[in-house]
């Protein structure tokens, strides 16, 4: 029987999910409590769970909990347990299998030399079959997460101190990290060598900080200092910062998602506002795709700004034609089987009094399966639309992501099976528009996209992977590792 969890579940089913947003801080009183407020600006990296592990000059205290950072760790007495001047934090997105108390980061583990503690963001995609060598040596593991594949290196590698060991760890695996690891001593940050994840560096009247995106920055008011660069690793110490370069160099990929959905529209990433590469990509849609109409409605919110940009360039009125309900969540108990229909509009309804009568173009950042398109696309014809087109802020996702995205496997993306026109005609649309690859690449500051080599990781629209992918060869039908949640999950 359906429900309004149900369909709430099969709405979310029905959108991309980034794995996890990290955040660190050395040197600062009530650190802990920092790192909460960071945490909680990167909720929309993810909801299922968060965890933080503070160290206090003698002992390392650990905090992880299923559910939001507002729900669990603004609560007086888990900040109390969070001693320390230093702490390191994960907000993470579960993929199917991979949720639960076990997979919830930072990992800690007392290692040889003292406690170590770790959180990812990213995939690697040779987890598994580092993970299959670690255990015929005769190692435990007690997660489903590629994360700990990382915490058994640094525990079995025979360099001399923890930064070599760290080294000797991220030299053995591919695909995308940035990690913020934490030792009694220092806090480590780190990317991979394509810097296919972001990971910023700050500073708060002199306590350094470690985090996915700057929006957790400007919460408790610090300074952005800088990105970290593709392939470096900072490490933090009472004696300052020190920066090294580990990996062979290699031309960035970083991943080009981040501007259209993942990021905040109020971070600054790779040296780029969101907010204004989202309204560009809207008016590069509009040229490329350009729709004779009333009215340009968003399809809140991630539509929002290229929505925006889309109504400037076409010269239409922008209307919030449909509104969001941001307070239904999973834990939204159905009164009984008779709103099993509603679907879609526990989250979204339509504002009739813009629509009707109209000729809407609804703008959207991607579409996954089509389920949600559908619906939504009903529903503002039961508004009295008289035409309704749909202009999607991104090239038709035709791939699946191995790099800590959430991806359904590509078979089920409507783009790898269907044409354009058969797309317009299942979410039935008068008319559909996708950007063009070259579109976003020029909305991002790019003249195009260098089919050679392209500029950014956008694997999930051309199928070109940067990295190999061993834990997949000969596998186009899986969601992730098959075996381990991605993301660092």
């Amino acid at each position: 029987m359906a429900d309004a969890s149900t369909a709430l579940a099969a709405e979310a089913d029905d959108h991309f999910h980034d794995e996890c947003g990290v955040f660190g801080i050395f040197g600062r009183p009530e650190a802990a409590a920092i790192v909460t407020l960071g945490l909680h600006a990167l909720q929309h990296r993810g909801q299922e769970a968060a965890g933080i592990v503070s160290y206090d000059g003698s002992q390392f205290h650990v905090e992880r909990h299923i559910g939001l950072i507002g729900d669990n760790f603004t609560k007086q007495s888990v900040i109390d347990r969070l001693k320390g001047n230093r702490a390191i934090g994960h907000t993470r997105y579960a993929t199917t299998g991979g949720a639960g108390m076990r997979n919830v980061q930072p990992f800690f583990a007392e290692l040889a030399d003292g406690g170590f503690a770790i959180a990812h963001n990213g995939n690697l995609t040779n987890a598994m079959t580092v993970q299959r060598a670690l255990q015929k040596q005769g190692a435990i593991f007690s997660s489903t997460s590629d994360t700990e594949t990382l915490l058994h290196l640094v525990a079995t590698s025979k360099e001399r101190d923890l930064n070599s060991r760290f080294i000797d760890a991220v030299r053995q695996v591919e695909g995308a990290f940035s990690l913020v690891a934490m030792s009694s001593k220092k806090m480590i940050g780190c990317r991979d060598p394509l810097g296919i994840r972001p990971l910023v560096l700050g500073d708060l009247d002199g306590a350094w900080i470690l985090a996915s995106e700057t929006c957790a920055l400007d919460i408790i008011g610090a300074r952005f200092v800088r990105d970290l660069k593709p392939g470096e690793m900072v490490v933090v110490t009472s004696k300052g910062i020190e920066s090294m370069f580990p990996f062979e160099p290699q031309k960035s990929r970083f991943c080009v998602f981040e501007y259209v959905y993942f990021a905040r529209p109020d971070s600054s990433v790779e040296g780029r506002n969101v907010y204004d590469v989202r309204k560009r990509i809207g008016i590069e849609l509009a040229r490329e795709s350009p729709v004779d109409a009333d009215i340009v409605v968003p399809v809140p919110d991630s539509g929002t700004p290229a929505a925006i940009g889309f109504s400037q360039e076409a010269g239409l009125p922008f209307e919030l034609g449909i509104i969001r309900n941001h307070y239904v969540g999973r834990t939204f108990i159905s009164p009984g089987d008779s709103i099993r229909h509603m679907g879609v509009k526990l989250k979204h309804n339509a504002n009739r009094r813009m629509i009707e009568g109209k000729r809407v173009v609804l703008v959207d950042d991607s579409i996954v399966r089509g389920t949600t398109s559908q619906k939504i696309v009903q529903m503002v014809r039961e508004a009295g639309a008289k035409e309704v087109h749909m202009r999607i802020a991104s090239p038709p996702t035709r791939a699946s992501c191995f790099y800590g995205v959430d991806t359904p496997e590509k078979a089920k993306l409507l783009a790898s099976r269907m044409s354009i026109e058969e797309m317009a005609e299942f979410i039935r649309v008068d008319s559909l528009g996708f950007l063009s690859l070259d579109g976003l690449y020029r909305a991002v500051g790019e003249p195009g996209r260098n089919e050679e080599q392209p500029q950014f990781c956008d694997a999930c629209f051309s199928g070109q992977y940067p990295t190999r992918l061993l834990d997949h060869e000969g596998a186009d039908n899986v969601r992730t590792l098959s075996l381990l949640a991605t993301g660092g999950q």
